[in-house]
């Protein structure tokens, strides 16, 4: 007689297997409906186990979506912290960006869950601590890069703050949108916060080193990794040479601007030489006048005499 195997989805699963599945129910639920809409008798509904059950694994609904939660953040932060360990600023600032715009597309549950609700059963696991502890990570890297140009490394956290909300906010738009792909999104994004809007690239794109470790790729061998150091050593280099080349242009700049400062001081001074020239001419006139009018006066009154003694009464 042939025995008949019992389907998997009839066989006992064993306690881990159960956590695992009641939390993959329940991430579902939590981002369709978020933590007030969902019940504990849906979980369970859904799992087709008891309340009980979910109770056993969780103690309530409070903890398994604590645990929900908790796992998003740890995925997500995971990401953004390796996307750190470049070594240029810009190409962290790239990574960063794709790590969080990869992180939507292929979690979106989970990013629905994080940006959705802010329960006080996720204890610290709410979008804004989260984006507090991704702005301390990138408050590090601005610290350095404010450093090396002279900026106050006092700002950094200011900034980590104001670059960290910016690109949570765009993903939160682009979880619906989808639209442009994440590498183009990332790049703008980048653009943006790399070059400021006086700055802006009409046509910007992630860098070849960025491309290269996109969460889409696959992983590369070794000879392709030291292509990549290759690629980001160039990316360096072009980045340095972009600096050198903005800092001379600050440069003539500054001394163009010297230069003309020279030029209106010198038109000032002969301007003001020129008046007091006038003003002593005018002065030197004056006195001619004067004098010319004191000789008239004397010649009238010495007249005025002459004429008493050839006529006296």
């Amino acid at each position: 007689m042939e025995t008949v195997t019992e389907p998997r989805s009839r066989r006992r699963m064993s306690g881990s297997e159960r956590r695992e599945q009641l939390i993959h129910i329940s991430r579902t639920l939590f981002a369709e409906k978020g933590f007030d809409g969902t019940s504990i008798e849906e979980i369970a509904a859904t799992a087709q186990v008891s309340k009980p059950v979910v109770y056993e694994h969780f103690g309530g609904k409070e903890g398994v979506y604590a645990v929900v939660v908790d796992r998003e953040m740890q995925k997500l932060l995971g990401m953004i912290t390796e996307a750190l360990a470049a070594t240029h600023s810009l190409i962290k600032l790239e990574r960063a960006a794709l790590a969080l715009l990869q992180y939507i597309e292929e979690s979106s549950e989970g990013f629905r869950i994080l940006v959705r609700d802010s329960h006080a059963a996720s204890g610290t696991g709410t979008f804004a601590s989260l984006i507090s502890e991704i702005a301390s990570q990138v408050e590090d890297v601005l610290a350095d890069e404010f450093a090396s140009r002279g900026y106050d490394p006092k700002l950094a956290p200011m900034y980590a703050q104001m670059l960290v909300g910016m690109v949570a906010l765009t993903g939160q738009w682009w979880l619906d949108v989808r639209k442009p792909g994440r590498e183009e999104v990332a790049a703008h994004l980048v653009n943006l916060a790399w070059n400021g809007l006086t700055g802006l690239n009409p046509n910007p794109s992630i860098t070849a080193a960025t491309r290269d470790l996109s969460p889409s790729a696959k992983p590369r061998p070794a000879a392709a990794a030291d292509k990549l150091r290759e690629f980001e050593k160039a990316r360096e280099k072009e980045l340095k040479e972009a600096e050198k080349l903005r800092q001379r242009e600050l440069k003539e700049a500054e001394k163009a601007r010297v230069r003309e400062l020279k030029e209106r001081e010198r038109l000032l001074k002969e301007a003001e030489k020129e008046r007091e020239r006038l003003l002593k001419e005018a002065e030197k006139a004056r006195e001619r006048e004067e004098k010319i009018r004191q000789r008239e006066a004397r010649l009238a009154e010495r007249a005025a005499r002459l004429e008493q003694v050839d006529h006296p009464e």
